[in-house]
């Protein structure tokens, strides 16, 4: 009996401990920042919907098979019917009382439904470049700033501003080229093979893995050369700074100097930016997805916004704020745990 008392009363003092610590409390504000402007970012794309010319029933009225009864039954099927400010409090009311989001006028189904299968593409799509960037910028910045002015940094150099110069587009035809002269050692066409079903769980991984090369590719080259040089740049400050000159006075070795003083104090800008760079490949998918054919949310969108599908581009611009402050917060977290110096609250 006494222990499980002492066991009540330790699990109580952690969840208050948990309630009252900094992070959570921070966490909880951002949480609620985030339904504001989840809130603010709805309005917006469904008053700019609306401000274009057309509807998805105009389109309808081109097929002179569809009689103009059955236009005027379809507008009043999906609410078109109704004042703007009656069709958008209504689909906000649909969201908080049943979770629907609405019925997509294309697919003729549920929009969640949609959402959950193409989210994981893009997000997969989106990781795997953040991946790639990070491994190939950051240990490629730390050799620019080490051979700083040297052949190796000044042929760094040119590369990450010859990379960063170019287009999304422009690099996406550019691998499309190659992959055609390359054929068929690169698929472009969607996320699977044809014989996918057919294949043992660790050749679904391999297969998907091998459609995913190109367009991660396409990703990451802009987001690498912009990282690259900001990696290092703030190498580089933290290099003059005197406490770096002590550590080398004391004859600690220089691999110890750069990686672990030097490095650990440049890398908090770094993660800092990790949210934004979320934020930038997400916005940057569109083009990936698009050109090469990905099963992701920025391809349905673009086709959601195409045929005037209003309550699928609304959903799908607010899972894209949703990823987009879901990596800040996240950025904010590792920023943190990597300095305890800071303050979350300040």
């Amino acid at each position: 009996m006494t222990a499980t008392k002492i066991s009540l009363e330790t699990s109580r003092d952690w969840l208050i401990r948990l309630i009252t610590s900094e992070t959570f409390i921070y966490v909880i504000k951002r949480i609620l920042q985030a339904l504001l402007t989840l809130l603010l970012a709805s309005a917006l794309s469904f008053f700019i919907i609306k401000l274009s010319p057309g509807d998805y029933v105009d389109t309808l009225r081109q097929n002179p098979k569809i009689s103009p009864e059955r236009i005027d039954e379809i507008r009043r099927q999906f609410g078109l019917d109704k004042s703007w400010p009656e069709q958008y409090f209504f689909w906000l009311w649909r969201i908080f009382t049943k979770g629907d989001f609405g019925t997509s006028f294309v697919y003729q189904r549920s929009v969640a439904s949609l959402l959950w299968e193409r989210v994981p593409a893009t997000l997969l799509l989106a990781i795997a470049s953040l991946i790639v960037t990070w491994a190939i910028a950051i240990p490629l910045g730390i050799i620019a700033a080490v051979k700083q002015n040297k052949l190796t940094d000044r042929i760094l150099q040119i590369f990450s501003y010859t990379a960063q110069g170019f287009p999304s587009f422009i690099t996406v035809i550019v691998l499309l080229i190659f992959a055609q002269y390359t054929s068929p050692l690169f698929p472009v066409g969607g996320m699977t093979s044809i014989n996918h079903d057919d294949l043992s769980w660790f050749g679904k991984i391999i297969d998907i893995g091998w459609h995913m090369i190109l367009p991660t590719i396409a990703l990451s080259i802009t987001s690498f050369a912009g990282l690259q040089r900001i990696t290092r740049g703030e190498l580089l400050d933290v290099l003059r700074q005197d406490y770096i000159q002590t550590a080398r006075a004391k004859g600690l070795s220089e691999n110890r100097v750069i990686y672990f003083h030097a490095l650990r104090n440049a890398i908090n800008p770094l993660i800092t930016l990790l949210g934004f760079e979320l934020a930038g490949l997400l916005g940057g998918a569109f083009i990936a997805e698009f050109f090469f054919n990905w099963p992701g949310l920025g391809r349905l969108t673009l086709q959601a916004v195409t045929a005037k599908d209003q309550y699928l581009v609304m959903a799908s611009l607010v899972m894209s704020a949703v990823l987009l402050n879901i990596g800040n917060l996240l950025a904010d977290l590792m920023l943190k745990v990597a300095d305890p110096r800071i303050r979350l609250d300040s």
